[in-house]
């Protein structure tokens, strides 16, 4: 029997008009749908294209927000482990993943894991998070010669990359939002900046003064710094 193929499939930030042809193409014609369980029992990427999946078998995979990478290993080993067993069986899987899969994405991991253990695997590339805050706020992130700069909030040296010019985006600005703001506001780049939370999804929220900002943001935030 032929081995399944496991497709790492790209949804986009959250609005359903995002996701592209070939991403609704491969979750059509997949056997299986793996989808990315929260701790706290959020399927967000699920949520978006479970109107495509006519009833397909789901599978949860857990995915634990933690930064012990010993523990991250175990939990990604676990669930290609999984994985491969369908894979056996001659069963195409849909991984589905918020954003880009290439992006700072769980998933790659576990592309990574199963490709080393011989199975095909193909990734469905889609619309950036930053990619479709820059269009919500009518604005460009890079012409000509401008460089352009993509930071996680947790890098620690995201406080020198921001001395460089360029336009910054910053990913992931959730419980760091407040330090993340106090630098902003120290290097004279807050009236520079633009904050959006949710981009794409129901609950989206635009702040455009990040001084305001007075309560903790969601994981799905961005923050973007335009010279």
């Amino acid at each position: 029997m032929n081995k399944g193929k496991l497709f790492g499939v790209g949804v986009g930030p959250g609005d359903k008009e995002l996701i592209t042809i070939k991403a609704l193409r491969v979750i059509k014609e997949a056997d299986i749908i793996a989808v990315p369980l929260m701790k706290n029992g959020e399927h967000t990427a699920f949520d978006i294209v479970k109107e495509y999946a006519e009833s397909k078998p789901v599978i949860e995979c857990v995915m634990p927000m933690t930064r012990i990478f010993d523990e991250l290993e175990k939990n990604y080993k676990k669930i290609s482990e999984e994985l491969a067993k369908i894979l056996d069986e001659g069963k195409n899987i849909a991984f589905i993943t918020l954003g880009d899969p290439t992006v700072y994405s769980s998933y790659m991991r576990i592309n990574s894991i199963i490709t080393k253990k011989g199975y095909e695997t193909e990734i469905i590339p889609a619309v950036t998070s930053f990619c479709a805050a820059a269009a919500k706020l009518n604005m460009s992130l890079c012409e000509r010669d401008e460089p352009l700069i993509i930071l996680p909030m947790s890098y620690n040296k995201m406080k020198d990359y921001l001395e460089i010019k360029g336009t910054k985006v910053l990913m992931k600005a959730n419980k760091s939002i407040f330090d993340i703001c106090d630098v902003l506001q120290k290097k004279k780049l807050a009236d520079k900046s633009v904050l959006i939370e949710c981009c794409g999804m129901q609950n989206e929220r635009v702040y455009k003064d990040i001084n305001k900002i007075n309560e903790k943001t969601s994981y799905f935030s961005i923050v973007i710094v335009k010279e």
